[in-house]
């Protein structure tokens, strides 16, 4: 270890040695990805809509096992368990929860009282000031770079306005894989920087390596946004399936969509009334067809078919762009010591000030 350190706001909320965050991936962000990057120094943040109450319970615990480190869990504010899944939160005595949208003021209030450090993920400057009059410890905000779904807005444009509007540790996420950004964000006053794909592709993921060297192999321009999916702007690489979805027709779309949609309720034993429910929690005032709707619902299935099956041609793969900067699958630890290490190098080679 190099020793590079860098305090912010955000290391001392949360307790880690470095401002770096793992995002929240399903399928991806499971025990084995979390408890390396928190051993690392980072904050490793577990992805629970994938999995159901009693294994999120289970993963924390085996999160636990591996890690003595702080450690968060990343949580669907509109999930129809969102409660319960922050009353195991609770009972497990996790660090952080993060949201991938803003959470109420009900939830925020809940597990603050309990200790829990709140870090909604926000994705423009109003969402920001709403969660921060209501008591959020921190905002994670990304901006258009970054995968899975996302805005149109790019973090350098969109962070200042954040770190302008609210006295709160922000954490930028979208574009970030390195030491050198990790300094651009500092400077816009962020306290820290969150990268998913990135962590995706490290020794350490469980993603399959067939599909890691997928992401390797792609370029800048092979990384695009669809609302095919489930009717949101969704950041991810080409494959067979989304030049599929791009060309389908309403039939052919819906009928897909029930396929996927059998094949997840199978998988996570809810009902198809809960799963439209959720999928319509989804909408967020959007005009979606009837598959889109579904397949919002089962957009983990689409995932789990490449980041857990391999079969990249069943399934999606959310990437952010700077999958086409990235050629190595280093580990969690020598990611983070790299990053740190090229950032300090960053520091000492910026002009100083007469």
């Amino acid at each position: 270890m190099n020793g590079v350190t860098i305090a912010t706001p955000l290391t001392k909320l949360v307790g880690v040695r470095h401002p770096i965050v793992q995002t929240g991936m399903g399928w991806v962000a499971g025990p084995r990805l979390v408890s390396a990057t928190a051993n690392a120094g980072a904050l490793g943040i577990l992805a629970s809509a994938t999995m159901t109450p009693d294994q999120l319970r289970a993963a924390v615990r085996e999160v636990r096992s591996r890690t003595d480190a702080p450690f968060g869990v990343n949580l669907r504010a509109d999930a129809g368990d969102a409660a319960e899944r922050v009353r195991i939160i609770v009972e497990e005595g996790v660090r952080v929860a993060s949201f991938a949208l803003a959470p109420s003021r009900e939830l925020i209030a809940r597990l603050k009282d309990a200790g829990v450090i709140v870090i909604p993920s926000i994705g423009a400057r109003r969402h920001a000031e709403k969660v921060a009059a209501w008591g959020a410890d921190a905002v994670l905000v990304q901006g258009g770079e970054g995968g899975g779904h996302t805005g149109n807005v790019a973090t350098t444009v969109l962070l200042p306005q954040v770190v302008d509007a609210v006295d709160l540790p922000v954490v930028a996420a979208g574009g970030f894989f390195e030491g050198r950004g990790l300094v651009a964000a500092l400077a816009y006053g962020a306290a820290g920087v969150a990268m998913g794909t990135r962590f995706l592709l490290t020794s350490d993921s469980t993603v399959p390596r067939a599909v890691q060297a997928r992401y390797l192999q792609a370029s800048v321009q092979d990384v695009t946004v669809t609302t095919k999916v489930d009717g949101l702007p969704h950041r991810m690489l080409r494959s067979e399936l989304v030049d599929t979805l791009e060309r389908s027709g309403r039939t052919a779309a819906l009928l897909r969509a029930v396929r996927h949609a059998a094949s997840f309720r199978k998988l996570s034993g809810l009902s198809w009334a809960r799963m439209v429910r959720d999928g319509l929690a989804m909408k967020h005032g959007k005009e979606l067809t009837w598959s889109q709707v579904l397949l919002a619902a089962n957009t983990p299935m689409l995932l789990r078919a490449s980041m857990v099956d391999g079969r990249t041609d069943l399934g999606v793969m959310a990437s952010g762009q700077v999958a086409g900067l990235i050629e190595d699958l280093p580990s969690c630890a020598e990611l983070v010591e790299r990053i740190m290490a090229e950032a300090h190098t960053a520091l000492g080679r910026l002009p100083q000030a007469t």
